[in-house]
Formats: structure tokens, C-alpha cells, sequence
């Protein structure tokens, strides 16, 4: 059976390691970029090599930035009395995108999972709680996944904060705009009924 050469073979393993990528995806990747978009390769290999000698975390909220602080975190603008915590990046760009939260964030490095030996200390929740106990906002609302592993996250926090006067909120999982109940799992519909809100009449 025919193979790449070494030097091939390393690069479409090395692509692997992009979330979604199979072996074969990979290999059209690494072929195409050898073949027809080597100027583009060359360029992408110089901004993720710059890209990892310049981005670290924030030090106020761990997001991913190339400066000591986030703008965000440097936004005077933002409500510094309101945390939403975030189980990575991508969590921030999403709800960034909304408009509506005007706040700030603590970034976790994940969620808590004992089966794949990950704690509270893999993840940040120590600085997060060291956070709230030196600069306590008035309300964290807790935007984990709606996972099992979100939830044992959110429940920890919530449980290490319960002596503090910090009131501690979840965002509310339900039926999606645009969704059909007959479609819906059992366990979206029933955060859905338990997080329904009254109606506002109108004369």
C-alpha cells in the first residue's frame, strides 16, 4: 500500500489535531495546501507561530488576549458588579455577539470531570472564587454548558459562593426561537417548563 512521504504524513497528523478533522479531511487539507495554496501555507504557519509567542491569558479574566489585560476587561464601560462565567473562549465571542450583556467574564479552562481527571483546580475555579472573595461583584450568572459536567461545574462554584451575599444565577435552557416542542428532548422541554416566566397582560 502506497504512503506519503514522511514529511507529508506528519503534516496531515499534525492537521488532526483540529477539532472535527478525520484522517481524510486532513489529508485533503494538507494536499491542497501543498498544491495549489502554498503562499496562503506559508502565511498561516507565520500567524500561528506569532499567534502562540504573543497570546496568553488575562489576568483579570483568563480570556485569550495578546495583551496583560483583555479590552474588555479594560472597557470602563462595562458593569463590573456583574461576572458571567464561561466555560471557554469561544463562550465569550458567542455571547459577545448577542449585544445584550454589558458586564464582564471569567473564562474557566473548561469543566469539572473526575472520570477524565479533571478538578476545580485544572480549570481556574480557585481564582475564580480568590476573585469574588477580593473584589465581589453583586451577581455571577453561571453560563456553563447545559451538560452533565456543566452542571456538576455550575454547582460546584455555586456551592464554594453560598456564604457570600453574591447572588448566583444559571442561564435558562429551553426551547429555542423558532423550535418545535415535537422535536425537543425530554430534558430541553422540562428546563423549558421549569424556567417559564409570567406573561405580561395588557388592557
Amino acid at each position: 500500500m502506497a504512503k506519503f512521504c514522511p514529511t507529508i504524513e506528519q503534516l496531515i497528523e499534525s492537521l488532526r489535531c483540529l477539532p472535527g478533522v478525520g484522517p481524510k479531511s486532513a489529508q485533503r487539507m494538507a494536499l491542497h495546501l501543498l498544491e495549489h495554496q502554498k503562499a496562503s501555507a506559508q502565511q498561516l504557519a507565520n500567524h500561528i507561530t506569532h499567534a502562540l509567542d504573543t497570546i496568553s491569558h488575562c489576568e483579570q479574566c483568563r480570556m485569550l488576549t495578546d495583551k496583560p489585560r483583555c479590552d474588555i476587561c479594560e472597557n470602563p464601560g462595562r458593569q463590573h458588579t456583574l461576572l458571567c462565567v464561561v466555560q471557554n473562549p469561544a463562550d465569550v465571542f458567542a455571547i459577545e455577539q448577542t449585544g445584550h450583556f454589558r458586564g464582564r467574564y471569567f473564562v474557566l479552562s473548561g469543566h469539572i470531570s473526575p472520570l477524565d481527571g479533571i478538578g476545580p483546580d485544572d480549570i481556574g475555579i480557585p481564582e475564580l472564587i480568590q476573585q469574588c472573595h477580593t473584589h465581589p461583584p453583586q451577581e455571577i450568572i453561571l453560563a456553563t454548558n447545559p451538560t452533565v459536567e456543566g452542571e456538576a461545574t455550575a454547582q460546584y462554584i455555586s456551592h464554594q459562593l453560598a456564604q457570600t451575599s453574591i447572588t448566583i444565577s444559571r442561564i435558562a435552557h429551553g426551547v429555542p426561537v423558532g423550535g418545535e416542542l415535537a422535536y425537543l428532548d425530554g430534558n430541553t422541554l422540562s428546563r423549558a417548563l421549569n424556567a417559564r416566566q409570567q406573561v405580561e397582560t395588557y388592557d
